[in-house]
């Protein structure tokens, strides 16, 4: 075992998850500006239809959000370390995701709903809707009320963390002699590799044309079957050291999944762009590339992150600390920056540069402003300051 596995296995950061957690949420942020120019639906659109963005995102749709839950159960291994217990592990969760959550309900929320009403033709505006519109529940405008939009992300992992903590409470011995078995017995050959990858793909096959594929904490069985195994995957192998020699073993292989995955990804999605609903088999042979190649990509950067980026560096911490404000505003400035500027007939490369600079200054200057001004930094998914942090608190929220 390396010394960075050493440290590990004592409990100590893992600065390469920490890199890999910080270039995820990056390309999430530009993922959602890309799809204001993709050929497939969104809050807003651009009148460009640029059909050259199919292949690379969906390239990437496969697997950013499994890597995104896999570095969460990660990080969530250690803030549970750090914890000492599962009933302060989980009251520090409550803390660091619920009250962002609330926040973005009541500040960030209303303006991407209010954007998605004046779409379908809404004629009132956003003093008016947030006052005597937004708080409503079920069909409005065409759209549905109260909707969680992009912090989805946040509830779909305080449930996760939330029901992880309750069996550590009350099973925690169980839980960690399950684990080591489980760990142990998939480090062997290249079952760390296929057995996961399978099971994920039976679990994602046999829900396909049984429940409906839609976001929401109660109704989404197809995508908890995918992500609370990804989730847990990375809270096992935060805790497993016999897991890492299995992942440099199966390197290789994972690289070749992926790519022939992605080829089949990529070929269904350009035979039957935008909308266009595939034969049922063809959605099966879908779902099975996309879960595949999420999977072996994700062990694959997880194995980069720990060969070559386990180091850190005095912008780091900064740089964590950042990521989740920028993930919390984001979207409603790009929703919002697009919908006040889409009408002005740019090209497209000076749109993207304006999404891109907009967004970029307005998550910064979230974070400048939040972490110095003690009230908001809760609000936004920040800790107490340094030095006065209570033990169980980390500056990682996700």
């Amino acid at each position: 075992m390396n010394e960075a596995n050493r440290d590990l296995a004592r409990g100590g950061r893992h600065y390469g998850l920490d890199w890999l957690r910080i270039a995820a949420f990056a390309l999430l942020i530009l993922y959602h500006i890309g799809m204001v120019f993709a050929p497939w639906g969104w809050v807003i659109h651009s009148d460009y239809q640029i059909s050259a963005l199919i292949v690379p995102m969906a390239l990437l749709t496969p697997w950013r959000l499994p890597l995104l839950f896999a570095v969460s159960g990660f990080a969530s291994r250690h803030l549970f370390e750090k914890s000492g217990s599962a009933a302060v592990f989980l009251r520090a969760r409550n803390l660091r995701l619920l009250i962002p959550l609330a926040f973005g309900m009541v500040v960030l929320i209303p303006v991407e709903m209010w954007v998605r009403v004046r779409e379908a033709g809404y004629p009132e505006s956003y003093l008016h809707f947030w006052t005597s519109d937004y708080w409503r529940w079920g069909e409005f405008w065409g759209r549905t009320f109260p909707s969680w939009e992009h912090l989805w992300f946040v509830v779909y992992l305080w449930a996760y963390t939330a029901g992880l903590a309750l069996v550590l409470w009350r099973f925690r011995e169980p839980f960690d002699s399950l684990a080591r078995r489980c760990a142990g017995w998939l480090a062997q050959g290249w079952r760390l590799l296929w057995l996961p990858a399978a099971g994920l793909a039976l679990a994602r096959l046999g829900l396909q044309f049984v429940v409906a594929d839609e976001q929401g904490l109660l109704r989404d069985w197809a995508g908890h079957a995918l992500y609370f195994p990804m989730f847990l995957s990375g809270f096992v192998l935060a805790g497993s050291p016999s897991l890492w020699p299995a992942l440099k073993r199966v390197f290789g292989a994972a690289l070749l999944v992926a790519i022939f995955a992605g080829l089949a990804t990529v070929a269904i999605e350009t035979r039957y762009p935008g909308e266009t609903v595939p034969p049922h088999w063809v959605m099966a042979v879908a779902r099975v590339s996309q879960v595949a190649m999420g999977w072996a990509v994700t062990i694959a950067l997880i194995h980069l992150a720990d060969r070559y980026c386990n180091r850190d560096h005095r912008w780091r911490k900064t740089i964590a600390e950042a990521v989740f404000p920028f993930y919390l505003v984001h979207q409603p400035v790009i929703v919002l920056t697009a919908w006040y500027t889409l009408p002005l007939g740019l090209p497209a490369g000076v749109q993207f540069v304006v999404l891109v600079v907009a967004t970029g200054g307005a998550c910064l200057a979230t974070y400048l402003l939040g972490r110095e001004v003690g009230w908001l930094r809760p609000l936004i998914g920040l800790g107490p300051r340094a030095g006065r942090a209570a033990p169980e608190i980390s500056p990682q929220a996700a």
